[in-house]
């Protein structure tokens, strides 16, 4: 099972040019991310991967680069093709984890997307892509508050088209 996870502002904002504008802001977001993210494979882009010092719950987490990336921090594992990755962990859990490009390559692939969803437009720079054509609602908890910030956890889950 694909799952992407992300924070997005209504514009589907996920970042601008200096990292995530609410980071910090919604503690309770974070939990939310640590306790979905715990079990499963993890897999990021080269620009996550350089916002983290260690990798995500002590396991290996996978980093999708360029192979003249060079060699990453320990804990971390290069994957220079994510198509291939996730037909290779087609019966696992894989999480999605950013950022924008890396979302945009596998939204097409995503059986479920967990989003936190901020009501609010943070004039992004960078983007979560458009879904909803292809996926449904499937649950809503919210609305919750902090920092003036307000949000909900999304799930949305794939549309299946029906043989006709």
């Amino acid at each position: 099972m694909l799952r992407l996870i992300a924070a997005v502002d209504n514009a589907l904002g996920v970042a601008d040019d200096k990292g995530i504008p609410w980071q910090g802001k919604i503690p309770t977001d974070a939990q939310y991310f640590r306790e979905q993210t715990t079990n499963g494979i993890i897999v990021m882009g080269f620009g996550t991967y350089q916002e983290f010092k260690s990798p995500l719950h002590d396991r290996e987490n996978f980093v999708v680069s360029r192979p003249d990336t060079g060699e990453l921090r320990q804990g971390f594992v290069g994957v220079t093709d994510v198509t291939s990755f996730i037909q290779e962990h087609e019966g696992d859990l894989v999480w999605v984890i950013g950022g924008a490009a890396l979302f945009e390559k596998t939204v097409g692939s995503a059986d479920e997307l967990y989003l936190t969803q901020i009501d609010r437009d943070f004039h992004c720079t960078k983007f979560f892509p458009t879904f909803s054509e292809a996926f449904e609602l499937s649950s809503d908890d919210g609305p919750h508050a902090e920092s003036d910030i307000t949000f909900h956890f999304e799930v949305w889950r794939r549309k299946f088209q029906s043989a006709v």
